[in-house]
């Protein structure tokens, strides 16, 4: 939900210009999502992505600038085993280029980690220095004012057979595991929010409040902690003497006046080995998780074969919530990137598992692949929003949605080719060092093989 203050005010404002690298997509017939494919060829995967950036809708600014940013920067630092996919959400005045200065900085700081071998060697400790980097280099940019404004940031990096993710906010990365029969959600990262009691912890001990507007406004008692989540506004970081900052994170980069009540810019990293059973990763911002959970994301796109009608739907989806609830939407980013088997051209590892236990037979196809690709979020579906207004029954609309099966043209269960659009793959080999684990990062504690979070240090 951002901050208080800033996402509800802005004046309206122009697009940003391009980045420069190669841009995919537009508007198009899958809600203007953008596809490709590329191939991991140390661990013997291929990933198929599409992303897609949907503007929120704000009736009382129209024309405001989309505050959310994204990249796709595949062959990642000139390493065919190397790929990353990462979301920016701003927040504030300055909001939309705090997300377009830490989408530049955050990539160039891990390609430097990457050149000099410590990405490799500690992924956990190179997303730190990276992303407090990425913050530093913010606050001493002279044509960025984060004073009171930032973003949050999560980013997935495929490491030939690892999955590393890096979070920094409430925006978030989930995976979908085959599991029983079933798709179900692992989250890969976890929302750094005031309902949680170490991150409350940790900013009280930095001299911030936890209140609501309402317990702000005198509405509710100022001591109480019994917030619910989807019900009333949620708790928000305040300083001790002023109604600022007012996020509903507590933790991002740039945002010097969150920073001096606790709100900081040191990343949870978590990883994961890429197992046969993770068929996919989502990596999304918060206008996307504000009403759906991860089992509900997670079950759109084990309906749909192409991962660009899946970003429709959950965009549809998100947007029809949104208007439920408020007179506006927030924006929508998300990447979605399937996980396939190169060998078998099915599946992760659908060569190993048993699926005709469950009935399911595994899809063939064409392995296919595309030159290094960089997409910025300027490539935004500018008909979205129309589209999304007028979606077919196709789409799905009702939130009782749980661990399902993927839909029968889901490739899990399909015979056939895929598209024809997609070019043949040059096969390079990369080492791939596949590991699980949880990182604390900015604590002493690493939990092997651990869903558990211990409580940072306080870090003011």
């Amino acid at each position: 939900m951002g901050c208080a203050q800033g996402k509800c005010c802005l004046p309206g404002g122009q697009g940003r210009g391009s980045s420069g690298g190669r841009v995919r997509g537009g508007p198009g017939g899958h809600g203007g999502a953008t596809l490709g494919r590329v191939e991991v060829p140390g661990a013997g995967l291929a990933l198929e992505y599409a992303t897609l950036a949907v503007p929120g809708l704000y009736p009382d600014s129209p024309g405001r600038e989309s505050q959310d940013a994204h990249l796709v920067a595949t062959r990642f630092a000139g390493d065919p085993g190397l790929h990353l996919f990462a979301v920016f959400d701003g927040h504030g005045a300055a909001g939309a280029a705090c997300a377009g200065f830490a989408r530049e900085a955050l990539p160039r700081l891990l390609a430097a980690a990457a050149g000099n071998g410590s990405l490799a060697a500690d992924p956990a400790a190179a997303f730190r220095e990276a992303m407090l980097g990425a913050n530093a280099e913010m606050h001493a940019a002279p044509g960025v004012d984060d004073s009171m404004s930032g973003t949050t940031a999560v980013a997935a990096l495929v490491a030939g057979g690892a999955l590393h993710v890096a979070n920094v906010g409430d925006s978030r990365a989930v995976a979908g595991v085959w599991r029983a029969g079933r798709v179900v959600a692992e989250d890969l990262s976890w929302d750094q929010t005031p309902f949680r009691a170490d991150e409350r912890a940790r900013v009280k001990a930095c001299g911030a409040r936890v209140m609501s507007v309402e317990q702000v406004e005198g509405m509710r008692d100022p001591e109480s902690e019994g917030w619910v989540p989807d019900e009333g506004d949620p708790p928000r970081v305040w300083a001790r003497d002023g109604l600022y900052p007012g996020t509903a994170f507590t933790r991002s980069l740039g945002d010097l006046a969150a920073e001096a009540v606790g709100v900081i810019a040191e990343p949870e990293v978590k990883s994961v080995e890429i197992t046969p059973a993770h068929l996919f990763f989502v990596v999304a911002s918060d206008g996307v998780f504000e009403f759906l959970s991860s089992q509900e994301v997670v079950d759109m796109v084990a309906m749909y074969q192409d991962p660009r009608d899946a970003c429709s739907a959950i965009a549809a989806e998100s947007y029809k919530l949104w208007l439920e609830h408020e007179n506006r939407t927030d924006d929508i980013t998300i990447i979605i990137v399937h996980i396939r088997d190169s060998e078998n051209s099915g599946p992760a590892g659908s060569d190993k598992v048993d699926y005709d236990s469950i009935g399911a037979s595994i899809a063939v196809h064409t392995i296919q692949s595309e030159i290094p690709v960089f997409v910025p979020s300027e490539a935004i579906n500018r008909c979205a929003a129309t589209e999304m207004q007028s979606s077919s029954s196709g789409s799905p609309t009702e939130r009782s949605l749980s661990c399902v099966v993927p839909s029968p043209t889901h490739p899990l269960l399909t015979h056939g080719r895929m598209s024809d659009a997609f070019k043949p793959v040059q096969s390079e080999q990369a080492a791939s060092q596949p590991m699980q684990s949880w990182h604390q990062v900015g604590g002493s504690t690493e939990l092997e093989q651990s869903m558990q979070r211990s409580i940072p240090p306080a870090s003011c």
